[in-house]
């Protein structure tokens, strides 16, 4: 009973900061609009039976764009589910945004629950739904993918935990679904996490029974958890040099780097970046302090020998990852930008926040766990009430936008890249103005005449007059398109993309004569060599519990 009194207190104060959400229209953020328009059209491909929609066809002015290939894809399958129930995509949205607030206080909960009690799991659900950096996240930022990421680091800690107290084929379903859910989530958190979350592991492996056992089964859950979300992070990551990331990214980060000063303090602002307030929280600093005070006494009779980690040790790793974050976001961090390249795509420094203010809400639970039961409600009452007055002002938002669905659902003139980063090499960032018509003749003389389109196919009949002519399909080019006339695909050499009077569009020529083309999007050998290996995870992840009683059953 304690605990659901712990349970419906967290989710009272998860739902106090997101009334916000309930206002007609959708909260204006840095990337609210966009994110509405990614889902729409994710939910256009799916709506079109594609299970996995990977091309947009009407964004960027209707010329399409890959953005669905580099774009974490969980919070868009999760809002197209909503809108298919009936919701608005406008409310879908706003769902999204909702679940991810409140379900990461609750898997903050759980695991530290499993670590050191109630008490300290309620805190450290608390500060990890109320810390600065959540409401920036949140109602200034419109990250979605960001604010829904925060679930995940917890939940698949929390069943590594309930590994190491002994197998249960549904914990080593949870660790493998969590896992994969926090790679879909967010690319650059995904990256952010994944050492802390190998580390938590080995310490489990330290205090296990069976060590060969344990490590095994997290080693199969790490696999069939990467595996399940092959089908998104492969081509995101290998096909990324057809994109503008690199040109676009290059060295820029550097130009956000923030001072100390404004993560222990800045003034709260609506502002974007460089305006917002970049602060870790008051109460997740005074957490830090403790922790420190604490270190240099040499836990002085507080490393608790019970409970599946080793205290002292989670807690070393946990203050050494609040500061890696921390000096991951100054000036000094620059040499390791340089050396670990793959961190300028996270484009903002102040990105490793979500990283900071994990292991902070961590630590706040080791401290609670130390309190006396004779201080205990007091030091609760306390905390709860401090987090909901210094958060009032950050549960505001600009200003409301009450556009209908249909803006969003027709031709969308951006691409959901705030800065173009996805759009192919070969092409300009934006697209400028919208094309004639689908399909033209250029050179020669002939008629286009549409048939059939969807996001990824195209079929029209070109009757060419002349003895050859050149065909622009309004669509820009990126690996996969292919071009069929009269059922013969051509050869990738036959198809020019680079010209720069049709720079980026797809164009190709004809014979004299009346002529069937089709053009559609198929997968490359990357996507379907991702795709088969999601589909035989998920295979030997369905089939896992009857292995095992067959094995057993010969035993």
């Amino acid at each position: 009973m304690k605990k659901n009194r712990s349970i419906i207190l967290l989710l009272i104060l998860a739902i106090i900061p997101l009334f916000s959400l309930f206002h007609s229209g959708m909260f204006v953020g840095h990337d609210t609009q966009l994110h509405v328009a990614r889902i729409a059209h994710f939910y256009k491909s799916l709506n079109e039976g594609i299970l996995i929609p990977r091309w947009a066809g009407d964004l960027n002015l209707g010329y399409g764009h890959p953005a669905f290939i580099f774009y974490y894809p969980l919070t868009s399958y999760i809002a197209s589910a909503f809108h298919f129930l009936g919701f608005s995509l406008i409310f879908s949205t706003k769902l999204v945004y909702g679940l991810g607030f409140m379900g990461s206080g609750l898997a903050m909960y759980l695991w530290v629950r499993q670590l050191w009690g109630d008490k300290a799991g309620l805190i450290s659900g608390l500060l990890y739904m109320y810390a600065p950096y959540r409401f920036v996240d949140l109602y200034i930022r419109g990250a979605i993918g960001e604010n829904f990421f925060f679930i995940w680091p917890p939940l698949v800690l929390y069943f590594l935990t309930k590994l190491q107290r002994g197998y249960k084929y549904k914990y080593l379903l949870g660790a493998s679904l969590s896992l994969s859910a926090l790679i879909l989530s967010h690319n650059a958190s995904s990256l952010m996490f994944l050492p802390f979350t190998g580390v938590y592991g080995l310490l489990l492996i330290q205090k296990a029974k069976n060590k060969i056992m344990l490590t095994g089964q997290q080693l199969l859950a790490a696999a069939l958890g990467f595996g399940m979300s092959a089908f998104f992070w492969m081509p995101a990551l290998l096909e990324s040099k057809y994109t503008l990331q690199n040109v676009i990214m290059g060295d820029g980060i550097f130009k956000h780097f923030e001072l100390f000063s404004r993560l222990v303090y800045s003034p709260w602002n609506l502002g974007g970046t460089g305006q917002f307030s970049t602060q870790v929280g008051v109460i997740q600093w005074l957490v830090v302090l403790l922790v420190t005070l604490v270190l240099l006494k040499k836990f002085s009779g507080l490393a608790s020998p019970k409970g599946p980690v080793n205290d002292k040790l989670l807690v070393i790793v946990s203050y050494i990852t609040f500061w890696v974050a921390i000096l991951m976001i100054l000036p000094v961090s620059k040499p390791v930008y340089e050396i670990v390249t793959i961190f300028k795509k996270f484009q903002f420094p102040w990105r490793w926040l979500s990283l900071a203010i994990f292991p902070a809400a961590l630590l706040s639970g080791y401290l609670m766990s130390k309190v006396s039961s004779k201080y205990l409600r007091i030091t609760l009452l306390v905390i709860v009430v401090f987090s909901l007055v210094s958060g009032l002002s950050m549960w505001k938002v600009r200003a409301y936008d009450h556009s209908p669905d249909n803006f969003y659902l027709n031709e969308y003139k951006g691409t959901t890249d705030s800065s173009g980063e996805n759009s192919p090499v070969w092409s300009i960032r934006f697209m400028e103005q919208l094309p004639k018509s689908k399909v033209e003749v250029v050179e020669g003389e002939g008629e286009a005449q549409d048939r059939k389109r969807s996001s990824i196919r195209h079929e029209y009949v070109i009757t060419a007059m002349d003895d050859k002519i050149r065909v622009l399909d309004n669509t820009l080019y990126f690996p996969g398109w292919s071009v069929y006339v009269d059922g013969k695909k051509l050869f990738l050499r036959d198809v020019w993309w680079q010209d720069p009077n049709y720079r980026g569009l797809i164009t190709f020529f004809v014979e004299k004569g009346q002529h069937e083309i089709i053009v559609k999007f198929e997968r490359t050998k990357i996507r379907l060599l991702a795709e088969i290996i999601s589909l035989v995870s998920i295979g030997l992840l369905v089939g896992l519990p009857m292995f095992f009683k067959v094995l057993w059953s010969k035993k």
